[in-house]
């Protein structure tokens, strides 16, 4: 689905001098403005999606003033190339360029939804409302003007490179490190004791995986993660050995057929039988009885 940006300005004094390029990413919209500034100019914004904006290119030694609310305070700072500002969903923000003859700026308008999706970040949405108002950064500057150098070209690259340049800069402008997996609560010896035991005594018949939990005193899905945690292997494969013990019991014991055997420990059918011991012992039980023999 894409995504479409919602803000909405107004300015005085400021005019555009090329056509404006953009172009349009995963979870977000990137525009580059050439725009001609009377002395005085200035304007005014809201957006409804969050918004970063960074300086690439001006002329004149004005500043650039901006404010989230012009009566209180405004926060004044040469104009020079890289400074930057991200204003989150919702917030006003004034500007007054004094003295500022020509500016070039990238305009990243980002989807909150698709951040959030991409980044499994438990604190990115705080991150997303707090506002940075005219800052420096190298490594989003750079990334900055690959962004822009983008939009502009007459011959873009795969839209791949992009995601990879805005999803890069996000990392960088959000601080978003890497997630550690969480590690598996492991069951207790007392837990581990019960359930092994009760899978050894009742192997030769169908255990569900409820019994097993209720043993634990855990929910099922909790149990069968936690079961794994402990001993590497899945419940009903625990099963599936200790029923396989149970067959190499009897073969060593007696001469029993295969098919009485299969019978007598729960498996379907002879080839049942076979299939699983095979994949757990590494021969059949025709040649694991004669090695024993």
């Amino acid at each position: 689905m894409t995504f479409h940006p919602r803000m909405t300005s107004r300015v005085e004094g400021i005019s555009l001098v090329e056509e404006l390029k953009w172009r349009s990413w995963t979870g977000v919209i990137a525009d580059v403005w050439s725009v001609r500034c009377d002395p005085d100019a200035n304007g005014e914004y809201v957006s409804e999606d969050p918004r970063l904006f960074v300086i690439l290119d001006k002329s004149g030694p004005g500043n650039f003033n901006l404010s989230l609310d012009p009566a209180i305070r405004w926060v004044s700072q040469a104009c020079t190339p890289h400074s930057m500002s991200y204003i989150p969903a919702g917030l006003p923000i004034w500007g007054h360029l004094e003295n500022v003859q020509y500016l070039r700026h990238l305009d990243l308008h980002l989807d909150v939804g698709t951040l959030r999706r991409r980044f499994a970040d438990e604190f990115i949405g705080d991150r997303l409302s707090i506002p940075r108002i005219m800052f420096s950064n190298d490594k989003i500057a750079s990334l900055s003007r690959l962004i822009a150098d983008e939009c502009v070209s007459e011959r873009p690259l795969h839209a791949l490179y992009g995601d990879g340049l805005t999803m890069a800069l996000f990392v960088e402008l959000f601080q978003i490190g890497e997630i550690k997996k969480r590690q598996r609560s492991q069951l207790s010896p007392r837990q581990l004791r019960a359930v092994t035991t009760y899978i050894e005594e009742h192997c030769l018949r169908n255990i569900r995986l409820q019994e097993l939990a209720d043993l634990a005193g855990l929910s099922q899905s909790y149990f069968s993660h936690a079961f794994k945690a402990s001993t590497g292997v899945a419940p009903h494969q625990w099963q599936m050995s200790a029923r396989i013990r149970k067959v190499q019991l009897l073969l060593s014991k007696s001469n029993a057929s295969l098919t009485n055997v299969a019978s007598a420990t729960g498996f379907s059918d002879q080839a049942h039988l076979t299939r699983v011991f095979k994949r757990l012992v590494g021969v059949t039980p025709a040649v694991w009885q004669r090695e024993r023999s």
